[in-house]
């Protein structure tokens, strides 16, 4: 049974601090997805929650080479794009299974190209357009997601 939260994101930098708030109930071994259409702000949400996460520098979308990673203080974090994803031996060739362990974090953009090759995901957000802003739906399908999502609750309700 899936756990879910609706945020409502005005603006890019609504979004930003949306990732950042994020940031700060991610652990090592989590898998989120993001889902949304070109433009709808998957990458701008992964900005944030690298910020949060202490990284300073440009933060790319990896639509060409796949994969960005990022050496955190306390951990890896691995920003796939599965957008251009076409050729299933890229996976084994590039060892991205390896990615997915329990010391990194892995934000996966256009999860639904390379599914087959996919756990669950731990959260899934869900960005949709909503007049001028975006919704952002944040939903959990794993107890280390459920985890995730209340202790994102009582941080932003209390």
């Amino acid at each position: 049974m899936h756990s879910s939260h609706v945020v409502k994101l005005d603006s890019e930098a609504a979004t930003l601090a949306f990732g950042e708030q994020l940031a700060t109930v991610l652990h090592p071994g989590l898998t989120i997805f993001l889902y949304g259409d070109l433009g709808a702000g998957k990458t701008t949400l992964a900005r944030g929650i690298l910020k949060e996460l202490g990284h300073h520098g440009k933060v790319r979308s990896p639509t060409y080479n796949l994969v960005e990673i990022y050496k955190l203080s306390r951990l890896y974090l691995y920003h796939f794009d599965f957008y251009r994803f076409n050729d299933p031996l890229e996976w084994e060739e590039a060892g991205f299974r390896e990615y997915f362990n329990q010391d990194s974090i892995c934000l996966v953009e256009w999860p639904e190209k390379a599914e087959e090759f996919l756990h669950a995901a731990d959260l899934e957000i869900r960005i949709s357009y909503s007049g001028t802003g975006r919704i952002a739906e944040f939903s959990a399908a794993t107890e280390a997601g459920k985890q995730c999502l209340s202790h994102w609750r009582k941080q932003v309700s209390g």
